[in-house]
């Protein structure tokens, strides 16, 4: 890595100019940056021209890697036709249509319309906002209480931070703000108690969420948002049943459900939506990040028609419905994110991703025989690796040792991005275009790096009994 004191580079420039988020500070000012300079691919280049596969399609999101010709085009033809516009007071765009259009036939739900947002914390914080309105509208003024999970993610504004269940998005942020609360995480390996099977893992959680709903009021809650797979958390993935069991809880005390599929959506499980994968069918949709294979910022979320209704006849007698962004639906993303769903048909991606799918996870299954590895997960293109200091046990390293952290610098060494979470979790995500030979290569250059990384644990006394 460049170092950041070569005068004048641009790890230096970038040092002294550039605020990094999801980043030590302190460290980034000793460290600098790794300078990424193209892409081809599933693969990325410094400006060193060192080669990199990137094993987490950047943030969960190049879905067609790096160089998709025919989304540049998209970018370039419409960016000469009509750059930018908006759509506040009854203005339009082609692309907005028909984008629109496209998600309707793609929706696992009945949608009445679809709202467009800039990014996935913007779509999961219109999501509240749309929540509350609703409910005042129907009279339901008390009824505005939010759910989520621990160890959920959906984003970073005041709202949908607030929604994410994870510490150092709270920490010193003031955060949650009030009417958002969160409920049991629905990992196996970490939060079943002894002796409980999945099944009874299950039927405690669900009763859990009831007791929750009970000791609040039922007529003061409104939502409850989930990923189907729980991504920056860990990629923990639920187990069977459960989305059923915590719907029918849902259902019986109307309470609106939300499937943030930012991460999930757009065949990363191996179906279009992640909520299908996992055999429930949510209120709401919102969705990111592949929508445009991530190469222009947009979302969506996906209103069904009976919460539309009630939204229209609201803004009537307002006089207007007064929410939107400057750049939600902007023409040229959306006309890169219809693209990108064509792609995906013309190209089976589903098929792909279904065909070569058995092999990444045969071999994040693997990893699972590792001393480090307490727990291989995975499905679809998405898994993970949760390293720990007994597998036996399942004790986890100190937050401080920074085990997870190693790794993920080792992977690096060896030519491979990916990330390491909270709980020293490993996470693999790589473009869906890949192919089982490149699976292969990420593997096998992930061994290496965790070859390095118990070789480090091991001179630093990590695993010694705690």
């Amino acid at each position: 890595m460049p170092s950041p004191q070569l005068p004048n580079s641009m790890a230096a420039r970038d040092v002294a100019h550039v605020l990094h988020p999801y980043t030590n500070l302190v460290k980034h000012e000793a460290v600098g940056p790794l300078v990424i300079e193209r892409g081809k691919g599933i693969y990325v280049y410094d400006d060193q021209d060192k080669e990199y596969i990137e094993g987490m399609a950047g943030l969960w999101c190049a879905g067609l890697g790096f160089s998709e010709a025919a989304l540049v085009d998209a970018a370039i033809e419409q960016m000469r036709k009509l750059p930018y516009y908006h759509g506040f007071g009854h203005k339009t765009t082609g692309p907005v249509v028909e984008l629109a259009e496209k998600l309707k036939a793609m929706s696992p739900l009945p949608v009445g319309k679809i709202f467009f947002a800039e990014g996935g914390s913007g779509a999961n914080d219109t999501l509240i906002k749309l929540i509350w309105y609703y409910n005042n509208a129907r009279g339901r003024i008390d009824k505005k209480t939010i759910l989520s999970r621990i160890k959920g993610y959906h984003g970073v504004t005041i709202a949908s931070a607030s929604l994410t269940g994870l510490p150092a998005n709270h920490k010193d942020f003031d955060l949650p703000i009030a009417r958002i609360k969160h409920v049991d995480c629905p990992h196996y390996y970490r939060f079943a108690q002894d002796g409980e099977s999945e099944a009874e893992f299950v039927a405690r959680l669900a009763k859990n969420l009831e007791d929750f709903i009970l000791a609040e009021g039922p007529d003061t809650v409104a939502a409850f948002f989930a990923e189907p797979i729980m991504g920056a958390g860990g990629v923990i993935l639920p187990p069977k049943d459960y989305f059923p069991a915590i719907q029918k809880v849902l259902q019986k005390y109307d309470i609106l459900s939300v499937s943030d599929e930012v991460i999930c959506g757009f065949g990363r499980t191996g179906n279009w939506w992640g909520a299908q994968t996992f055999g429930y069918q949510p209120d709401f949709i919102s969705c990111a990040k592949q929508l445009s294979s991530a190469y222009l910022p947009i979302s969506a979320v996906l209103v069904p028609e009976h919460v539309y209704e009630t939204i229209r006849e609201n803004s009537g007698k307002i006089g207007t419905f007064g929410h939107g962004f400057t750049y939600g639906g902007h023409p040229v993303a959306a006309a890169v994110a219809l693209r990108t769903l064509q792609i995906y048909e013309e190209r089976d991606m589903l098929g792909h991703v279904n065909a070569v799918a058995p092999r990444f996870q045969t071999r994040i299954a693997k990893l699972g025989d590792h001393p480090l590895v307490g727990e291989a997960r995975g499905i679809g293109l998405i898994g993970a690796t949760e390293l720990v200091a007994d597998k036996k046990t399942k004790r986890s390293f100190a937050p401080t040792a920074g085990v997870g952290a190693a790794c993920m610098n080792f992977a690096q060494e060896e030519g491979l991005i990916i990330r390491a979470m909270g709980g020293d979790v490993i996470g693999f995500c790589p473009p869906m275009i890949i192919t089982e030979s490149e699976i292969d290569e990420m593997f096998d250059r992930f061994e290496r790096a965790l070859a390095k990384t118990m070789s480090w644990v091991s001179q630093q006394g990590l695993n010694a009994a705690a």
